[in-house]
């Protein structure tokens, strides 16, 4: 029990930074992942950068299939582990590797099969282009069930309470990445590199071998409630009080990642170059949005033990401390984006077009970075309490508002109008939902839904 954290007790400020640190940690290090992909890949030019965008949208997309089993165990492990249900903790967790089981069997699947007409949605009109993102989709897919193991496992870690041991895993896994990466992608001695096959390679590389790492820790340490039994029948009841309850988050995610996909095919009217300008972009961009992640994550653990305990005070006294927090990221990241931008494109790639609209990308979407964390912190809020519709509802709502901001900003703004609607639509998320939680508060309103 020395590596979890009994959050329902002491204090406040210190039990969240002392578990949103290391689950920061894995965010940045599950960042880290693409971000070396892609200073690995810049260095071979634009067109491997643009296929590796290309194919990353639908392993982004994976992130709907994996947050069911993901968020579900969270919240309903913390909400167990408050009120001391060990029982149904091991139950929870049992539930959850089976829903992953299957989810990226059947996801794996689709990428495998219909890799081609995937790719062929963007129209990037370029055939060496595209074989590139096929064949990075087809490795991608073959090793889903892995992809989706490492970001399960540390969900049910962190609804234990114990959020340092995702974070050492996963750094072990990208060490790993960091040497697979060159050497397989470039090449050493007689072996000539792989290219986007290389990068492809080593990422799945990695993932097999965190996925293993979590369950030989689990095996050693034999603690009773958890266990990776996943032949024990199915718990049909628990499985769909989960399911229920990551649903929004996982539709919230897929719909996100679609409606990115059609600005995606808006972008790549203009060329490949402004397509690898976004990727890497929002490769960068993601250190922010990975930052509130973890603090995301950490609110709800929080909020889920501290309601299972019937600490309704401590619950809005860690939400205001977390808002804060996630204020000061945001404030430091636009500073980042809006005065440093050429010199972060540059990091990553070497042609000067690129860098030029990656510069546009990272100064507009800057001014819009301490509305995103407050979105992405207040989510983990409503989340932690089980109240998961609402606010995927919103984020839902204002993401798709991109489609037709982005053509109508475009036709006077060009590309960069594009840029210009994500960016709006951050600010209004971040207002909307910090202004919805204190107003269902303070009406007494914040009532979480009943577990499985």
């Amino acid at each position: 029990m020395s590596r979890q954290i009994d959050l329902t007790t002491g204090h406040i400020t210190d039990k969240l930074i002392k578990l949103a640190i290391p689950i920061m940690g894995v965010s940045f290090v599950q960042t880290a992942y693409n971000l070396i992909d892609m200073i690995w890949i810049g260095k071979t030019g634009s067109s491997a950068l643009a296929a590796v965008g290309t194919a990353g949208f639908f392993t982004w997309l994976a992130e709907a299939f994996y947050m069911l089993p993901k968020l579900g165990a969270s919240i309903c492990v913390a909400q167990s582990m408050g009120q001391k249900e060990y029982k149904k903790v091991k139950d929870y967790i049992i539930s959850a590797l089976q829903m992953t089981i299957a989810l990226a069997a059947l996801y794996g699947l689709i990428l495998v099969l219909f890799n081609k007409p995937l790719v062929e949605f963007f129209a990037l009109g370029d055939e060496n282009i595209n074989k590139m993102a096929q064949t990075y989709l087809i490795t991608v897919g073959a090793g889903m069930l892995f992809y989706f193991g490492g970001p399960v496992f540390t969900g049910i870690f962190t609804g234990l309470g114990d959020s340092k041991t995702p974070f050492i895993v996963n750094t072990i896994g990208l060490v790993m990445n960091i040497i697979l990466d060159p050497l397989l992608i470039f090449g050493v001695g007689n072996f000539e590199g792989l290219g986007v096959f290389g990068a492809a390679l080593a990422t799945v590389t990695s993932q097999v071998f965190v996925t293993l790492l979590f369950i030989t820790i689990i095996l050693k340490r034999k603690m009773d409630y958890v266990t990776i039994n996943i032949f024990k029948s199915p718990k049909w009841r628990m499985i769909r009080g989960m399911a229920l309850l990551g649903l929004p988050g996982a539709v919230q995610s897929g719909i996100y990642t679609m409606i990115s996909m059609v600005i995606g095919r808006f972008v790549a009217n203009w060329g490949p170059i402004p397509v690898a300008a976004q990727k890497v972009g929002s490769q960068i961009e993601a250190i922010t949005w990975m930052s509130a992640g973890g603090f995301s994550t950490a609110i709800s653990t929080y909020v889920g033990q501290n309601y299972g305990a019937g600490k309704h005070d401590r619950i809005q006294k860690g939400v205001k401390v977390t808002i804060l927090i996630a204020m000061c990221v945001g404030l430091f990241s636009t500073l980042l984006l809006t005065l440093a931008p050429e010199f972060l494109m540059k990091i990553f790639v070497a042609e000067t077009e690129t860098i030029n609209v990656g510069r546009q990308y990272l100064r507009i979407l800057g001014y819009s970075q301490m509305f995103m964390c407050l979105e992405i912190t207040m989510v983990g809020a409503f989340s932690g309490l089980g109240r998961t519709y609402l606010p995927n509802a919103i984020v839902i709502i204002f993401t798709a508002l991109r489609i037709p901001m982005a053509l109508l900003f475009s036709m006077s703004l060009g590309l960069n109008g594009i840029w210009w609607s994500i960016s709006v639509s951050s600010v209004a998320k971040g207002i909307i939902l910090v202004m919805l939680y204190f107003i269902l508060d303070a009406k007494g309103k914040l009532e979480n839904q009943k577990l499985a």
